[in-house]
């Protein structure tokens, strides 16, 4: 079906080819390309709804927020519109984090605001909750070695979320990864000084108590994400796990009979949703610094030595082992000289931008031209391996995609846990972290300079699957 988002009109469902409301004439298609399908959420900043993007081949879904301009006031919405433009524009920054939606378009239209965000396929943990029962200490933690750092790039940002809660925060079907969402553009512009009326932003049951009285700080996301999480815990409304009378929280008391929860983690939890700011974590660094208590996990792959780590040791031999030797291989007639001649002399920072333009002649793109995950997927086998063993050959074993697919399987493809051990930071962000240097994390190069897409973090698991094919 199409909805009809005028406001006011009585009878908005409309069959699903329609260009025009059967019932008051409008429109049907945002922009000439985006067909609202199904209201999935309404509050009192707008609505929510699933859309399909019928400019795309694949007519991709995608989310469609209205947003709700409530003054008649002239300069008012002129002011409001602005700060609209400007918010998205800050949304667009956070979408490059992969556990944000990224931002589609944004825009005005019949005197109405609209953002058009990617949708994430999955389950939100409040029906997670429902379907699958309470969470136990262990999904606890993964949820805070999760979060916490998407907090941390958001707070980096300067931005407050402000209504973290289970329902908005989704399990990626295609990876298990938690996404946050509704970064809700109405809800800054409303708590703007045009708009302010008092009411305080986010879900009451997991707002922060400064927060209820309209002041926000990065510590109020903190304690919204440990009332999630002792929710998931107990199944229990946030309100029933306080002793009003003194003014406490008595959530372990609501622990399903038999179970428990380690000092460690009660700790943290605690501090999370003390009532006073003073007493809670100040800050992302705070928390994670207390996460440091985490039971051992898979130690990560340090930067040492490729003549004392067998690893890195057996790759390079491997690869000079191989009946090919020097010849420099193309399916497709890519010249790889100039790659080998800088690799050879340890000029590391031009052949890592070498190593994108070979890629991209490779896949028949113009040089310097971003890469898809579709485009690794037809790079000639022959091509990446010339690549690769270039790269492993002349770093002694410690540069190169095939280091780095090994490393990605030893965290068990865990893209964040990838790059805290290749030395990269996990959103995308200008190259000013890149080391040239043999001294950098093993694997950290060849760099991701050349990866775009609405899914680049999926790079580390494409590329994987390619090389093993090879």
């Amino acid at each position: 079906m199409s909805y009809c988002l005028t406001p006011g009109c009585f009878s908005p469902v409309n069959p699903d080819n329609a260009k025009f409301c059967l019932s008051c004439g409008s429109l049907l298609l945002l922009k000439n390309r985006y067909r609202p399908m199904q209201l999935i959420g309404q509050g009192g900043f707008g609505k929510t709804f699933l859309a399909i993007d019928e400019g795309m081949p694949d007519r991709d879904r995608c989310v469609v927020k209205q947003l709700y301009l409530q003054s008649r006031n002239t300069l008012v919405v002129k002011k409001a519109v602005q700060l609209f433009r400007q918010e998205a524009e800050r949304l667009i920054e956070l979408g490059k984090h992969p556990q944000i939606p990224s931002l589609l378009a944004h825009f005005e239209q019949q005197k109405q605001l609209y953002l058009v965000q990617e949708f994430i396929p999955g389950k939100t943990l409040d029906k997670e909750l429902q379907e699958q029962g309470l969470f136990n200490e262990s999904q606890i933690w993964e949820l805070l070695k999760d979060l916490v750092p998407v907090l941390k790039f958001i707070h980096d940002q300067r931005v407050i979320h402000r209504d973290i809660k289970p329902a908005n925060i989704i399990r990626r079907q295609t990876d298990g990864k938690l996404v946050l969402i509704d970064f809700g553009v109405a809800k800054l512009i409303t708590d703007s000084a045009l708009f302010r009326t008092g009411t305080a932003v986010g879900t009451a049951e997991y707002v922060a108590p400064e927060q209820m009285k309209g002041k926000a700080l990065p510590a109020s996301d903190l304690y919204s994400l440990g009332v999630t999480c002792i929710h998931l815990l107990t199944g229990m409304s946030p309100f029933d796990l306080t002793d009003i009378a003194n003014n406490t929280w008595v959530w372990q008391d609501f622990l399903p009979k038999g179970s428990s929860v380690s000092d460690r983690l009660s700790k943290i939890l605690d501090k999370l949703i003390k009532p006073a700011v003073n007493q809670r974590y100040q800050s992302v660094g705070d928390v994670l610094q207390a996460m440091t208590s985490l039971p051992p996990t898979p130690p990560k792959i340090q930067p040492v030595s490729p003549v004392t780590n067998n690893l890195f040791t057996n790759i390079f031999r491997r690869y000079t082992a191989k009946p090919q030797g020097d010849k420099l291989i193309s399916e497709v007639g890519v010249d790889y000289t100039k790659l080998q001649h800088l690799l050879a002399a340890g000029k590391w920072k031009e052949a890592n931008q070498e190593t994108w333009v070979v890629m991209c002649l490779a896949v028949g793109k113009s040089t310097n031209a971003y890469l898809q995950l579709s485009d690794i997927e037809k790079l000639p086998e022959d091509d990446l391996q010339t690549i690769d063993r270039l790269w492993v050959k002349y770093s002694q074993g410690r540069f190169g995609f095939s280091v780095q697919t090994y490393i990605f399987h030893s965290v068990n493809d865990d893209y964040g846990r990838f790059c805290a051990t290749v030395g990269w930071p996990s959103h995308h962000t200008n190259n000013s972290y890149l080391k040239f240097s043999l001294s950098a994390p093993a694997g950290h190069l060849p760099s991701r300079c050349w990866i775009s897409g609405s899914q680049w973090w999926r790079h580390g698991a494409v590329m994987a699957a390619k090389l093993s094919k090879s």
